[in-house]
């Protein structure tokens, strides 16, 4: 026992003198001189209901709730009288200019009808937004108010994954609560947000965080926290924040309009895959390959066509699809810019005009709602398809198509799903369109068994490339 605990008092003796020698970073300086340009952001929403059954006592953010509507559920009375009541919601920011204007994230004072900013001075201000893009996530803000201590900025490109960054805002709504850890990657993409290359990282964010700045240990600002990965709600070591390059076009644009404008050019992409890339003759998975083409929009009117490979926009390379969205987005609208493609196992230059993106509007109508040929043909590839009905033809605005009625091998079919409409067979160089069962099996008859072959499907409105390996 003597033995082992001397053991431990040398390891942490050698711990200590290891933290020494290596400098271990002590954040008081940084929280100290930065923590005074952070503030605390409350929002109030006013709404009238109708007065159903037994009110709630809560907020709406607090978990009683749940348990509470469990119980106690709401009627459903008509005609009941009105009932006033406020929704509130705590955030961060931070202060950029020394009169009073104040990023955050666009989600923290949405719906807001009253916003006020608190200093850690304990001083509050009723704030009037200037702007808020949803997109980027991104929200301006100003206060009546001079002489304000204000962040730095840093230069993104110089941050470093494994840095060490620091969080300052108000979890929970406790003001100035610091947080550190480090840089876990840069330039990541999240499902429904194309336009931001999240800077992802360990530090503690949580609920009351949102908006606040993520400092690099100069104390500068790299980033706004904007949202974490979590299944419970809370932290569970991984936090995403916008990096302050992005923040700071978007608030220009905000200042200047009160709007932001992106460019478009009117395509659907996905990432090209090995296998993608071995059907469409590339060397390697590059760039971002052209699903489906807007009629009318700046693609088609430069002669982009589905099956093409994205390779540089405005000579910036493509390295996988999500830079696409985002180069384009940060493009001038009306600008002429220049596009490589890869088309048919040839490299192309073509020029597009930009558009500017206006609100999106998704819409999912499936094929089937009208009768099909009686008899459902069986492909080589173990599908059994069908033709489009006149009507259906008419309703997609398709010329051809088959329609995949049931899949008999799943394993070897990856990612092909029932009521998936064949449109083209890619192979290698060769793209051609599917009009009938009868030549989409001749088709496949001059394809070896081993062949890797790319399908180009519909899904709903969405067009997409689907490789189905070793066909047989």
């Amino acid at each position: 026992m003597k033995r082992f605990v001397a053991l431990c008092s040398l390891l942490m003796v050698s711990a200590l003198a290891f933290a020494q020698v290596r400098g271990l970073p002590d954040f008081t300086e940084l929280a100290e001189k930065q923590g005074p340009a952070v503030v605390n952001i409350s929002t109030t929403q006013h709404a009238r209901t109708p007065q159903q059954g037994v009110p709630f006592p809560f907020d709406e953010n607090d978990p009683a709730l749940e348990f509470f509507k469990r119980f106690f559920p709401r009627g459903q009375g008509g005609g009941a009288p009105q009932q006033d009541f406020e929704n509130k919601s705590l955030g961060s920011g931070f202060i950029i200019s020394s009169d009073g204007y104040v990023l955050t994230n666009a989600h923290v004072v949405d719906g807001a009808d009253e916003v006020t900013v608190r200093l850690t001075d304990k001083r509050e201000f009723k704030a009037k937004t200037i702007g808020a893009d949803k997109r980027a996530d991104v929200a301006l803000l100003k206060i009546d108010a001079s002489q304000l201590p204000i962040v730095k900025l840093a230069d993104v490109s110089q941050l470093k994954v494994g840095e060490w960054v620091v969080a300052i805002g108000s979890p929970f709504g406790f003001d100035n609560s610091v947080t550190a850890g480090i840089v876990s990657a840069k330039g990541r993409s999240l499902p429904q947000e194309n336009y931001v290359p999240f800077i992802q990282t360990d530090v503690a964010i949580n609920p009351g965080n949102s908006g606040g700045p993520l400092f690099n240990l100069r104390g500068e600002v790299v980033g706004i926290n904007s949202q974490i990965y979590s299944r419970s709600g809370g932290y569970m070591g991984v936090s995403f924040a916008i990096p302050i390059d992005v923040a700071m076009e978007i608030q220009q644009q905000l200042r200047s309009t009160g709007r932001v404008s992106r460019g478009r050019i009117g395509i659907v992409i996905q990432e090209v895959s090995k296998d993608l890339a071995e059907s469409l003759g590339l060397s390697k998975p590059m760039g971002a390959v052209v699903n489906a083409v807007e009629n009318g929009g700046p693609a088609a009117k430069a002669g982009v066509e589905p099956g093409d490979v994205i390779l540089k926009f405005d000579g910036k390379p493509i390295n996988s699809s999500a830079d696409l969205p985002r180069i384009v987005a940060n493009t001038r609208p009306g600008a002429k810019v220049l596009m490589q493609l890869w088309r048919r196992g040839a490299l192309r230059d073509i020029s597009v005009v930009v558009g500017e993106i206006q609100d999106e509007k998704m819409t999912a109508n499936r094929p089937g709602r009208n009768a099909r040929p009686a008899e459902p043909s069986v492909a080589r590839l173990g599908l059994m398809v069908s033709e489009l009905t006149p009507e259906q033809r008419q309703e997609m605005k398709l010329s051809g198509g088959l329609v995949v009625d049931e899949i008999r091998n799943t394993a070897a079919r990856g990612d092909l799903r029932q009521g998936d409409v064949i449109l083209a067979v890619i192979h290698k160089r060769a793209t051609t369109e599917v009009r009938s069962v009868d030549q989409f099996n001749k088709l496949l008859n001059q394809f070896e068994r081993s062949a890797n072959i790319t399908l180009l499907i519909r899904r709903g409105e969405m067009q997409t490339f689907v490789t189905i390996k070793g066909a047989n």
